[in-house]
């Protein structure tokens, strides 16, 4: 089968295509043939050596919406899968040597839900990173209905799903984002919009910083607040007494299941912006490197 993977870090131009022996599933995982694979800045951060792993083969890939193939000895988890369900699931591919950027990918069969029923594969791909990352950050800063929470990179992938989640659950959210977004984050559910120059400082319960502003965010949340970034182990400092932390996302196919019902009943949108074939990852690489993407660009074995 194919995969993308790189063995030294760069630019896009590390990524390579490579042939590799198919991957069996061990007891407690299943396989999917991989009909839609998320790139995200996760990907491009495994490329250019941020993770570190140099001298080894690296998998790229994290999300995937596909059809189980095969299931290792179906104890616990395994036992809910059958060959032939469509399904969407999150690898922590920290490290891995293969990720989901494949014709094949293995994952823990705990890590697995069903594919949502209203969208496309390629859409459904965008879920598991971007919206469990979403979901568990929120619980991070365990923001309450009626509380107030500003999210910066609002128009993002994780921000977008951050300001749905939110709005979903009662709290007022203020988007942070480029002036030309101001439509597409109050769409989603943002009560109020700003520029990051134009944010009172101390003015909201909690920050959720996806785009990685660090001390300029924490001065936003009033004292004994939260703050919660993207960075694990990168959240600056406490100061009056506000909580600072970082989320690191976790697979955990019960949660995934529910964001997909939320996806199926209209709470959640899942936003694609460019498909490229697997074959061209080195291409998809390169436009994310671009920037300005909103949504997703997802890769198609």
């Amino acid at each position: 089968m194919r995969a993308a993977v790189v063995t030294t870090f760069g630019g896009p131009e590390a990524v390579e295509i490579i042939e590799t022996d198919m991957p069996e599933p061990a007891t407690g995982q299943v396989r999917i043939k991989v009909a839609a694979a998320t790139l995200n800045p996760a990907d491009a951060a495994v490329r250019q050596g941020v993770f570190g792993g140099a001298g080894r083969q690296l998998g790229l890939g994290w999300d995937v919406a596909g059809t189980v193939d095969a299931a290792g000895t179906t104890v616990g988890a395994a036992a809910d899968w059958s060959v032939g369900d469509e399904v969407v699931a999150l690898l922590f591919a920290m490290g891995t040597s293969l990720g989901t950027h494949a014709d094949y990918v293995i994952v823990d069969a705990d890590a697995v839900a069903k594919a949502p029923t209203t969208v496309a594969a390629a859409h459904a791909a965008t879920l598991p990173l971007n919206a469990l990352t979403a979901t568990q950050a929120l619980d991070q800063l365990d923001v309450q209905k009626g509380q107030s929470l500003l999210v910066t990179g609002a128009a993002g992938a994780v921000g977008g799903y951050a300001v749905q989640l939110a709005a979903h659950r009662g709290i007022s959210v203020t988007a942070v984002a480029r002036e030309s977004d101001e439509q597409l984050v109050r769409s989603l559910g943002a009560a109020h919009f700003a520029s990051p120059g134009a944010v009172e400082a101390g003015s909201v319960d909690a920050v959720f910083d996806t785009a990685v502003l660090g001390e300029a965010a924490l001065e936003w949340v009033r004292d004994g607040g939260a703050y919660v970034g993207v960075i694990p182990q990168g959240a600056p400092a406490s100061v009056r007494g506000v909580r600072t932390d970082a989320v690191s996302v976790t697979p955990d196919g019960a949660r995934l299941t529910e964001l997909v019902a939320l996806l199926d009943e209209g709470v959640l949108t899942a936003r694609v912006a460019e498909t490229y074939a697997l074959a061209d990852a080195i291409k998809a690489h390169a436009r994310l490197a671009e920037g300005g993407v909103r949504g997703r660009i997802v890769l198609v074995p």
